[in-house]
């Protein structure tokens, strides 16, 4: 039962998530063979790590609507939505699955947990010359970074926590630590190896097919064997190997009294200090049999700490996908309904006994107890740019601490740090209704992320780039599409191109501007993020055509190669219109490129010429960003939220406002202050900014809309009511275009790669109607 949730392997390049999970290594060691097997039970216990589908299991299909798979009614997108859980098991009985298949299913999950984590070493993330050891004959895959980093804040996590209690409870002369489902981990030889172990014995628990395979290759290893010594006992009732300092123990932990029975036979001595480890392990115990581990340990250890390692935030899209995918391999994540968030589990530690309890999401944890350098070490290892799937990941995993007689209190995660601050809920003002766009086509290509989308007529809705479902393939978008309004009913169609065989490099978070009837610029945009981003381009419609039959619109794309061409090298920027003494300019500011993880600069493009021309500005420059907003507001622009240089959210609002000499930046005060975010779009209407979706920290909801008075500085978010819609609706990396005679915002398109839990696209537009909130605002 391996303790490592195994990621989902994509293809070698590392530009673009891919979809669906690879089917796991198969196979242990050869020539294990231990006494008995794991029963259905504790099978399905052992494939609670896993989050890579075993051989054979049917996934969704990712980026499908899902509609068959969300069967329960969505809950609310944004602050102060309700946190009411949602089921997400299967519409339709499931195959009945025996004992033996189980069984294989736990080797799988757990070999390929392993896998995955000496990938991740292999790469830098994390010291472990043992991970290699421990893979055995599985073949090794190298993982995607987005993988990387997930596995490299667990055991951030772990490793931090546990060499807390060594050094807190380096005075006792004896100390011992219990890994409960440890599969294939190499904690105890790291420890040794670093001499950690001077008077800590370590206890791993797992399923015996489990403990047999990793015996054999301790045993098989002279690097291991030699950590271990001296070895007696082995093969004796549950004790599958035993040194002088650890032992591994073949039980199932669902059945407490036979595992008290074990660790008694092993040598645990319930009167010194003893920390448990829990590694996603409990949430699939039903919450009964968990909660009584949980108990036991406080009642029967008078010096008791307790690590624990889990999913939560089941409700929320992110967290819906999350759950499917655990559904889809026929494993329930019991604690999640009971415990869906930090402090239901902090109550849940308190109730059971302990005296001591500390949690914070892997965000919190990566911000507050990872040192500066450090967090700048990992960021720079290999190109990223899955910013977005990084942070929500890190939001739906916690790691909390407890303990009880301990003197001093047991508090790794508040020593040596900043307090995090945890707010309490987002105070809602209102909600908004999503409905899906009353479509008189069907829709095709609108499937995507990474992409722009432009009005280039008044009725007429330009999306461009990203990535997404084409032709039944998930790859980067090649074609263009339209949504025409007519009649009240919006029409999909593609793009035809005058020049088919010209190449637009189908690129990802590139900006379009529409500069007539006739004419859009495209600026950036990249392919891979190891790439150098890409340059302009000119997107020629016909200034007639007929407005109402998508096939009628056609595209001429035409390079450039002006004085400007080296600035829009970047991608996850804005180009924005600004007037200058009469004359539009394009102000194309921030991003990133395959050298600079985040800009802060800018240049003024004049719209005609489109070369750089020098414009003075004065007052205070804005913290670099990318993956901002901006919107042209009275001549100028306004630039909201967006991720720093240190990959945080940031939540300031600056206006670059016309001067007679020049521009001027502006810092615009908000209250409350706006909670900072990014991967957002923005809208200004009648002295009002409008922000739609994104990232944020704030774990206890998802972002809706925040309309920010332009005039009074009045911020108030409001949440957006999905009860309308089949399937999650993610708003990061999304577009959005208002359409202002109707008040209506049209979201199209957003989502991403899931960690390893599939790719979720956002299956339809969406409209949302602002007129309440902007009249009553």
């Amino acid at each position: 039962m391996g303790r490592g949730r195994p990621g989902a392997p994509r293809p070698a390049a590392v530009s673009d998530p891919r979809p669906g999970a690879a089917a796991p290594s198969r196979g242990g060691p050869a020539g294990c063979l231990c006494a008995g097997g794991a029963r259905t039970r504790g099978a399905r216990l052992g494939r609670e790590r896993g989050s890579a589908a075993p051989a054979g299991t049917a996934l969704p299909s990712p980026g499908s609507p899902l509609g068959a798979a969300w069967p329960c009614r969505p809950s609310p997108v944004g602050p102060g939505a309700s946190r009411s859980v949602v089921s997400v098991g299967s519409a339709s009985p499931r195959p009945c699955v025996t004992a033996v298949s189980l069984s294989r299913q736990v080797q799988d999950t757990g070999g390929s947990s392993v896998v995955s984590k000496c990938s991740a070493a292999a790469r830098g993330y994390i010291q472990d010359r043992f991970l290699r050891l421990l893979v055995g004959r599985r073949r090794r895959r190298r993982r995607a970074p987005l993988v990387h980093r997930g596995y490299y804040i667990r055991a951030r996590a772990i490793d931090h926590c546990v060499q807390d209690f060594l050094l807190k409870t380096q005075s006792h002369p004896r100390t011992q630590i219990v890994s409960l489902g440890t599969g294939f981990d190499s904690l105890y030889f790291r420890l040794k190896d670093i001499g950690l172990l001077h008077h800590t014995v370590v206890y791993e628990v797992d399923f015996p097919n489990v403990v047999c395979q990793k015996a054999t290759l301790i045993k098989r290893m002279k690097e291991l064997s030699a950590l271990v010594g001296d070895i007696g006992g082995e093969g004796l009732g549950v004790i599958t190997f035993s040194g002088g300092d650890y032992k591994l123990l073949g039980v199932d932990l669902s059945e407490l009294s036979e595992l008290e029975r074990a660790l008694e036979e092993a040598g645990l001595d319930n009167e010194i200090p003893t920390l448990f480890i829990a590694e996603v392990v409990l949430t699939y115990m039903e919450n009964s049999r968990s909660d009584a581990l949980i108990q036991w340990a406080a009642e029967h250890f008078s010096q008791a700490c307790f690590l624990l390692y889990e999913q939560m935030h089941p409700e929320d899209p992110f967290g819906r996908v999350m759950q499917q995918h655990f559904s889809q391999l026929n494993s329930a994540l019991y604690s999640l309904a009971r415990y869906p968030d930090c402090e239901a589990q902090q109550r849940r530690f308190f109730e059971k006994g302990w005296t001591e309890c500390s949690v914070m999401d892997m965000n919190e944890f990566f911000t507050c107890c990872t040192p500066e350098d450090e967090q700048q070490r990992v960021q720079a290892l290999e190109p990223f740019d899955e910013y977005e799937e990084w942070h929500l990941k890190c939001s739906h995993y916690f790691v909390l601490t407890a303990s009880k007689g301990m003197e001093p209190s047991w508090t790794p995660l508040l020593s040596n740090m900043t307090v995090p601050h945890r707010d309490g809920p987002v105070r809602m003002a209102g909600s908004i209704t999503a409905a899906v766009c009353a479509m008189q086509s069907e829709i095709s290509g609108l499937r995507r992320y990474g992409h722009d989308s432009v009005l280039i007529k008044p009725n007429v809705i330009l999306t461009t780039g990203g990535f997404g479902e084409e032709d039944g393939q998930h790859c980067r978008m090649r074609n263009f599409h339209v949504l025409i309004k007519h009649g009240g009913y919006w029409k999909a169609g593609c793009v035809k191109k005058e020049n088919p065989d010209k190449r637009w490099d189908e690129r990802l978070y590139h900006t379009v501007s529409c500069l007539s009837n006739s004419l859009a610029l495209v600026v950036g945009g990249r392919t891979s993020p190891s790439s150098a981003g890409l340059g302009m381009l000119w997107l020629k419609f016909p200034e007639t055509c007929n407005a109402s039959d998508p096939d009628d619109i056609t595209v001429e794309l035409v390079s450039l190669q002006p004085g400007a061409e080296p600035a829009s090298l970047r991608w996850r920027h804005s180009t924005t219109e600004v007037i200058f003494k009469g004359e539009k300019y394009l102000f194309l500011y921030g991003g990133r490129s395959a050298v600079e993880p985040v800009l802060g600069d800018w240049y003024f493009l004049h719209t005609e010429e489109l070369s750089c021309t020098v414009i003075p500005v004065e007052g205070p420059v804005p913290e670099s960003r990318h993956s901002h907003s901006a919107c042209s507001w009275k001549g100028g622009v306004l630039i909201a939220g967006g991720l720093g240089a240190a990959e945080q959210p940031l939540g300031s609002v600056f206006f670059l406002r016309e001067l007679e000499h020049g521009f001027q930046w502006q810092t615009v005060e908000t209250q409350p202050p706006l909670i900072p975010r990014y991967s957002h779009t923005a809208h200004v209407h009648d002295g009002k900014l409008l922000l739609v979706g994104g990232v944020w920290f704030h774990s206890s909801s998802v972002p809706g809309i925040t309309v920010l008075d332009l005039m009074t500085g009045l911020c108030l978010d409001y949440t957006i009511n999905v009860e309308h819609l089949e399937w999650p609706l993610m708003l990061h990396n999304h577009s959005s275009v208002f359409l202002p005679n109707e008040k209506e915002l049209l979201l199209i398109g957003g989502g991403g790669n899931c960690f390893s839990f599939g790719t979720h696209l956002n299956p339809e537009p969406v409209s949302l109607s602002v007129s309440n909130i902007l009249t009553s605002h």
